[in-house]
């Protein structure tokens, strides 16, 4: 069976006045009916933008995608009409925008954002379907909240609407920006339990785009860590989890608290910035900040490989020595 979603060699760039930035440089990936696909990497790496782009919500200009195939359902959403990637866009795919006071509108009542969707995608009467959405996100008192203004519901209330919305219409694939931005830990759980459990009774695809390994551990299938604009290392969680193969990944894990730590353990923070985008060279991306680097990661950018016979992959010219190297440094 072939896969839901397929982005093969997928480039997006916007120029600006320093340069032209590859945000998002090659990128392939797969997303299988019901899978859940975590995309991981600090700000700046191309996960957003690689999202944006398979739904084509790049400005033009200074964006634009200049080559690859996003194929969907076996449609190829390059190709489409701008008419119907509006019909594919909250109806077959739905999307979780960062951040939900910045992308609910405040003028509009959270009944009629959601109404909205129903009209301009589905058939079912949008007043009763907004009801059913909102308990179906567990909020209490629908008809009441319907009512309200996104300033008056807290902000895990506020990412319980947006995720009715990107459900609204049945959609088989939602991509989840930073879900759990802005919000506590208590709240966060919440809302990743919340998403896991619709997704699975729904039989819904799900993208999860995030900076934190760690918020995906329980609920990623498979994750694909970007770094520069590439994916760097892609495989099963639990794979990813026990053996990471690339330095990137390992730094991404190490930078985060763990429970079977000590509670006085400190954090190993990356050291370094993200590269400039704009001026990269021939090697590595992750070169200047990588503890692991040798004279060959600067001859060329590596290309994401085989790191078993599991389909993991790594894009790392030393990722068969790396698991050793940190253990005797842990």
């Amino acid at each position: 069976m072939l896969p839901l979603l397929q982005v093969m060699d997928l480039h997006t760039e916007f120029r600006t006045g320093a340069g032209i930035v590859r945000a998002v440089d090659g990128i392939s990936y797969t997303v299988d009916q019901g899978e859940t696909v975590a995309i991981v990497g600090e700000s700046g790496s191309g996960k957003s933008v690689g999202a944006l782009s398979i739904l084509r919500l790049i400005p033009d200009p200074p964006g634009r995608i200049t080559r690859g195939e996003v194929l969907f359902a076996g449609r190829d959403l390059m190709k489409l009409s701008d008419a119907q990637m509006r019909e594919v866009r909250g109806g077959d795919i739905g999307m979780i925008f960062q951040e939900p006071m910045t992308s609910l509108n405040p003028v509009l009542t959270v009944g009629r954002q959601i109404t909205e969707t129903l009209e301009q995608h589905c058939r079912a009467d949008p007043a009763k379907r907004a009801i059913e959405l909102l308990s179906l996100v567990g909020i209490a008192d629908p008809a009441r909240r319907l009512k309200q203004y996104p300033h008056e519901l807290s902000g895990g209330m506020r990412q319980r609407i947006m995720i009715a919305i990107a459900l609204s219409c049945d959609p088989k694939l939602i991509i989840a920006d930073e879900p759990t931005t802005a919000l506590d830990a208590t709240i966060q759980a919440q809302i990743l339990e919340l998403m896991n459990g619709l997704t699975r009774r729904l039989n819904v695809a799900l993208i999860i785009i995030t900076h934190n390994l760690g918020v995906v551990a329980r609920y990623a299938n498979r994750v694909n860590v970007m770094y520069a604009g590439r994916i760097v290392e892609s495989g099963r969680a639990a794979a990813i989890y026990a053996q990471p193969r690339h330095p990137y990944t390992m730094a991404l894990l190490r930078s985060v608290p763990r429970l079977d730590r000590p509670r006085r353990a400190r954090l190993d923070p990356i050291d370094g910035q993200p590269p400039d985008l704009t001026h990269l060279d021939s090697g590595c991306a992750f070169r200047p900040r990588c503890r692991f680097a040798t004279e060959a990661c600067a001859v060329a950018r590596p290309r994401l490989t085989s790191a078993d016979d599991a389909g993991h992959l790594t894009a790392c010219v030393r990722s068969h020595e790396v698991g050793a190297l940190v253990g005797a440094i842990a």
